[in-house]
Formats: structure tokens, sequence, C-alpha cells
């Protein structure tokens, strides 16, 4: 099975790993094997466990790494990283990757309703199981969705937004993709409609973090993930937009922050002393020449942290 997804900051994500032959390694969202394989070859008497919860990566990224000895793929989603690893006798990782959000396999295939460029059944789920976005649409009181188009999509025309669903909706349940995508635009203002990108983009964002709770998934993953590297073991994470981007940025702060006495202490007595470093002290943005290539990648940030 082909599952189309082309790794943003690929190269900058592999050598920040610093690949040992004989480490242990976790890839916590395979998607189509692409950074997993680049893992998996670098390794000799190492280990490399791919983990992803959408059945359509399992399949694919599975057959693409079934060659390789060293590698095993396991479905489940990051957060649950740490239980996974241990039942595969992985107690400690050098390298964990997360490359976080909707892989271009998902949103290019129209059967799985993520993308308001074409229509399909309105789902954007990414284990394919659980609470649909058609669900949500259809279900949740105005008040909740405005708070949810609002809070992960940062759109100031939530309550528009919201307002125009539970409209649309009393005419009858709101099925596809394009049907949601007209009633968002139909609800905008004017200038909003004029203005760069389609006036659902934020919206679809908004229901598919919804969706997978993919703001905690994130948060339990990190914590994970801490508790799995080993010392010297390094974190590598790709987000795509700032609500990812701040958990991952608050997180490795929080491990890298050191003595929090007040200034004028003469000696500290909190005891607490940072758990590693930021690799790059701003995390890295793609390159002039990778955002020709693949203009998906223009929001896209790495974050490296090494733990002590």
């Amino acid at each position: 099975m082909e599952f189309n997804h082309k790794p943003v900051l690929f190269r900058e994500t592999i050598e920040a790993l610093h690949i040992r032959p004989d480490g242990r390694y976790i890839d916590g969202t395979m998607g189509g094997g692409g950074h997993s394989e680049a893992i998996v070859k670098r390794l000799t008497t190492g280990r490399l466990l791919s983990i992803d919860q959408d059945p359509d990566a399992i399949a694919a990224g599975g057959e693409r790494l079934g060659k390789y000895p060293q590698s095993v793929v396991v479905k489940g989603n990051f957060a649950q990283m740490e239980e996974l690893a241990r039942a595969q006798g992985i107690d400690q990782a050098e390298g964990i990757l997360l490359d976080i959000g909707v892989s271009s396999h998902q949103l290019d295939a129209p059967e799985r309703g993520f993308s308001y460029h074409h229509d399909a059944p309105l789902d954007m789920r990414m284990s394919q199981s659980g609470v649909s976005a058609r669900d949500l649409v259809n279900t949740l009181p105005q008040q909740e969705l405005s708070r949810i188009i609002f809070r992960y999509g940062e759109d100031r025309s939530a309550g528009r937004i919201a307002a125009g669903i539970c409209r649309a909706r009393e005419q009858g349940e709101i099925e596809t993709t394009l049907q949601l995508a007209e009633i968002v635009k139909d609800s905008v203002p004017a200038a909003v409609r004029r203005g760069e990108g389609h006036p659902a983009r934020r919206t679809f964002q908004a229901l598919r973090i919804a969706v997978n709770g993919e703001l905690d998934r994130l948060q339990e993953g990190l914590e994970a993930a801490f508790e799995l590297l080993s010392p010297g073991g390094r974190l590598a994470v790709i987000t795509f937009h700032s609500l990812e981007d701040r958990i991952v940025k608050q997180e490795m702060a929080r491990w890298c922050q050191g003595c929090t006495c007040p200034p004028d202490f003469p000696v500290c007595v909190c005891g607490k002393k940072p758990l590693g470093r930021l690799v790059y002290k701003k995390g890295l943005s793609p390159s002039k020449e990778e955002l020709a290539e693949n203009p998906r990648a223009r929001s896209a940030r790495l974050r490296v942290f090494e733990k002590k």
C-alpha cells in the first residue's frame, strides 16, 4: 500500500538524532516510514521501534521496514510510547522522533475527510476509529463548537462559524467536507472571504485537533519521551502550527530550567538543576530551497532536546 508523505526538515532531523549504530531509537509517528528507514539504515546491532495509530501507515510502513531485522512496527498512539516501548523490551532510547500533525497522505486521500479541497465524508480520524468530525459538528452545542474553533483554530470568526453550523444542521445533518467548507465560507465576513487562504482552513484544523485529541496526546507523548530518553539521548520534535510549537517549546524550556531562587538569594536553596539542554536555541525552520519544493513545510519548526 502506498502512503505518500514528504518528510519536512528531513536531513536536519536525522542529523540531530546523532544516530549510533548500536543505539535504540523510537519513531513515534512513523507515517510512510521515511524517517524510520533513514534511522534503521544507520543501525547495525541497534533497534528501532516505529509507532503509528493510522492503519494505513501501519500497512505501508510495515511493508517498507519489514526487510530490516532491527525494526519493529507497532500500532498505537505516541502518547502510549512508554508502555509500547517497554512491551518491546526497550527501557531507554538514545533518540526519539515525533513528527506532529496530519500527514500528506491523510490530507491527499479524499476519503479520509481531512481536506476542504475534496468532497468526502466528514471524518478526520487519524486512527480511523472513535468520534469523527461529522459527530462533532452535528451534536456539539454552539458554545462548545465556538470554543473549539477559537482555541484550536485561533479563528476570530469562531462565534459566527459556530452559529452558521448550527443553523445549517437544522436543515439536515452536515455530512461532507465541502458542505462544511461552504457553511464556513458563508458564515464569515466578506473581508475574511477575500483574505489569503480558504476561510475554512482554521475550522478544519480545529476540528481535526479536537477529533484526535492532538494537544493532549502531544503533552503526554513529550512526558513519555522524556522518561524513556537515556542520558545523552535526544528528542527531536517537528511541529506545524503555533499551538503545537508552544507546548513543545514550553516543555523543553521547563526541562532546561535550573535554579528558580530569587536573584537576591546569596546561594541556591531550591536545588533545581537543568535536566538537559536545547540543541538549537530557537529551533530550525525549513530552508528556502525546501520551501520551494514543498510549500506545506512553511510553518514547520524542529526543536531538539538533549537529556543530561
